[in-house]
């Protein structure tokens, strides 16, 4: 799904930055496409939608199959218990 299709169906842009700790103008460029979500981000924003916005929904250029089976981090579902 892309960023203008949620906030078109869900209205949560205001939502959403308060969430990133972003300016709302920040969210509608994203939406808008005036500026690109950065990649940092990402996780985030699928975090505060609750998965309906994926990574690879927000940025399909970013090989993000390896990033997540990269993660150290202790949500990562693919990290093998010590």
């Amino acid at each position: 799904m892309k960023l203008d299709t949620y906030l078109k169906r869900h209205g949560a842009g205001a939502e959403l930055a308060r969430y990133l700790k972003v300016n709302h103008v920040m969210v509608s460029q994203w939406r808008y496409g005036i500026k690109q979500v950065p990649a940092e981000r990402c996780p985030d924003i699928e975090a505060a939608t609750q998965g309906a916005l994926t990574c690879e929904d927000l940025r399909p250029d970013v090989n993000w199959a390896v990033l997540r089976n990269n993660c150290t981090c202790s949500n990562n579902p693919n990290q093998e218990a010590a």
